[in-house]
């Protein structure tokens, strides 16, 4: 989806939210003041915070879903992430504000409020209006993998699971239960301060590239390794980025295979891995022709020139050398595999091909770093 479709839906469901919040949080807070219920002010300060985190939402929407750039070329993603670790923070701070204001009502218990019918209304349209939202915002936030909507929607329901527990504690409290009011608004506070730490803890997760969970990397593995030119994988990494996913992988192939062979295959690769897994959105593949975890490394091996000025000098004596077309080398295990290409003509029996085979064989014998040499002909 492109980042302007998705700011622009991510958008509709906030507008939605934030006319419901405001409506909610002026008619809780005014109607909890004049209703003398701490539960009900406590519930309208959390519609209040909703429809801070509804703005704020908006914000980091509209600029994490911005085109990559020079500067930022992972994109804008992270914008969200961090928004969300505010929004978590935010939140508990609130829920502190209410726990001491209700902890210190039931110290002076001449400070607690003798609710009305009125707040019980109040508290009961809360709770049927939130949870609407709730089930709006979660749908879109997993249509859009979005862990900032996600965060949103679940305001939305820790509002409407405080405005049940606001709702009972304000009927103890008609009820003769005056400290029911004060004991229902210490209850909201928990609950605001639970969803606070939990998005922000599963942001912050994100904020230092935790990998994306056990089933989906599993399905990622499979996705490789289900196409035929591929051997073996590993150091499969992954991260989530907003509602992306980035991920890098180690692909083993043939060994003797072409440059561009190999090169192939790993476009093969990230074309299926972002078909068949929505939310990766940049694959990097290194295409390895050994496991170089479990065989040694060949990092200390020098390139092409060094051992083509070596092995002419092997060579320089023999006759056939000027012939050579094509030498091709291989990497593994530390070691250098080269492969020699000969002109056919210069075959005139089988006892001349044996020779040139085995003279230009012995030649690996006086480097150690070259495993072996294979002529062909062609």
């Amino acid at each position: 989806m492109q980042g302007n479709q998705r700011f622009l839906q991510i958008r509709k469901v906030t507008l939605v939210g934030a006319f419901v919040n405001i409506v909610l949080a002026v008619a809780k807070i005014v109607l909890g003041v004049v209703g003398q219920s701490q539960a009900l002010v406590a519930d309208g300060v959390h519609s209040l915070a909703d429809l801070i985190s509804d703005a704020i939402v908006l914000w980091a929407a509209k600029h994490s879903t911005a085109e990559a750039d020079e500067r930022h070329p992972y994109g804008h993603g992270r914008i969200e992430t961090v928004v969300t670790v505010g929004l978590g923070v935010f939140l508990i701070i609130v829920a502190t504000g209410i726990m001491i204001d209700a902890i210190g009502r039931l110290l002076q218990p001449e400070t607690l409020g003798h609710p009305s019918w009125l707040t019980l209304v109040v508290a009961a349209i809360s709770i049927f209006s939130k949870e609407f939202l709730y089930h709006y915002t979660l749908g879109v936030a997993k249509q859009l993998r979005s862990n900032l909507l996600t965060a949103n929607a679940w305001h939305h329901r820790t509002d409407a699971i405080s405005s049940v527990v606001a709702f009972i504690g304000i009927a103890g409290a008609i009820a003769g239960f005056g400290m029911l009011d004060a004991i229902a608004a210490a209850g909201v506070s928990l609950m605001i301060a639970k969803v606070g730490w939990d998005i922000g803890w599963q942001s912050l997760q994100e904020l230092i590239d935790t990998a994306l969970d056990t089933e989906r990397v599993a399905t990622i593995r499979q996705t490789i390794m289900d196409i035929h030119d591929v051997k073996q994988l590993h150091s499969l990494r992954t991260r989530r980025m907003g509602g992306y996913a980035f991920m890098d992988v180690h692909v083993i192939v043939d060994s003797h295979i072409s440059v561009s062979e190999g090169h192939q295959i790993s476009e093969i690769v990230k074309k299926k891995i972002k078909k068949e897994i929505d939310e990766v959105i940049d694959v990097t593949v290194h295409i390895d022709p050994e496991d170089d975890e479990e065989k040694a490394s060949c990092e200390g091996l020098p390139l092409r020139d060094e051992i083509m000025h070596r092995l002419q000098q092997h060579w320089s004596d023999h006759s056939a050398a000027k012939n050579i077309k094509r030498v091709t080398l291989h990497y593994l295990d530390n070691k250098i595999f080269v492969e020699l290409l000969l002109p056919i003509e210069l075959v005139t029996s089988l006892d001349v091909s044996s020779k040139l085979i085995n003279d230009f064989k012995s030649f690996a014998q006086r480097d150690e770093q070259i495993a072996s040499i294979k002529v062909n002909f062609g």
